[in-house]
């Protein structure tokens, strides 16, 4: 009787987790792609070719990759900083980074209206920038105001991974390189990275997702529909336009995000399957 029972629990287990994926990630991703694709093909291609969706792919994708290259640099330096040496204030900036994490992307986007919009306390400073160097840098409601934003709302990934596995690593191989006299760099390539780079590219992996499905903190930022528009603001754009083309119009531009996503998911277990064979290795 009591092996039945044990049988039959991971059964159930098992079932309601089959029931829940399907209801909550499966069908909204299949009605997203059927909608899209519901009123024939030629809407389709129609949709996702539009100057504003192609305005929009390219402002995402020049945010993502900024964010990323940005936040895998700095979470680099934080991590190795934080596992690697004592100091004061270590726990302190352990803290600020979890940050983007408590903060609303909203709060951040107007956040970043307070402090560089017409009204903020950098206007000045920007304003000096401008008339010293004629140019028209504006870090609102432009492409560059999306990418801080996006970096912002990112900020945490890359670090946060690496964290934990360098702590667990520990020290004593950099401390023998170094007592070998190895320098600082070569210490990091040879020791360090080799054991980080699946972890490391994992993070990067992370950002980028998130980089791409932001909505919050780069809809308070953004302003131009079809000059700093992010896809999702597309989308948004398009479902509240309300005409029954503009909807299908929409997931026609959101079809794009889930092919991003799927594509993003594919990298991320070939990721974790190679990391995996390299520590059975």
């Amino acid at each position: 009787m009591k092996n039945q029972k044990k049988s039959i629990v991971p059964a159930l287990l098992i079932g309601i987790s089959v029931v829940f994926f399907i209801l909550m990630l499966v069908l909204p991703l299949v009605i997203v792609l059927y909608r899209s694709l519901k009123d024939g093909l030629a809407l389709y291609v129609e949709a996702i070719t539009a100057p504003n969706t192609l305005s929009a792919l390219r402002v995402t994708l020049i945010a993502a990759s900024i964010a990323v290259t940005v936040n895998t640099i700095f979470g680099l330096c934080a991590a190795w900083l934080i596992t690697k040496f004592e100091f004061r204030g270590r726990q302190v900036l352990s803290t600020l980074i979890d940050i983007p994490f408590s903060i609303s992307p909203v709060i951040a986007g107007l956040a970043f209206i307070m402090t560089f919009g017409r009204m903020g306390w950098a206007t000045p400073f920007i304003d000096w920038i401008n008339n010293l160097l004629g140019t028209d840098i504006a870090l609102v409601f432009s492409v560059p105001g999306v990418v801080l934003a996006t970096i912002f709302v990112t900020f945490p990934f890359v670090s946060r991974e690496l964290i934990p596995v360098m702590q667990a690593q520990g020290n004593a191989e950099e401390e023998a390189a170094a007592m070998m006299g190895a320098k600082g760099f070569t210490i990091f390539r040879r020791v360090t990275f080799p054991h980080i780079k699946w972890t490391l590219l994992y993070g990067m992996i992370l950002c980028a997702a998130r980089a791409i499905g932001e909505f919050g903190a780069v809809y308070a930022v953004s302003k131009t529909r079809g000059q700093t528009f992010t896809l999702t603001l597309e989308v948004d754009a398009l479902y509240m336009a309300g005409g029954a083309d503009s909807i299908t119009q929409a997931f026609a531009v959101s079809s794009l995000l889930v092919i991003i996503a799927v594509a993003i998911l594919l990298i991320k277990q070939v990721v974790e399957y190679r990391a995996k064979r390299n520590e059975e290795a």
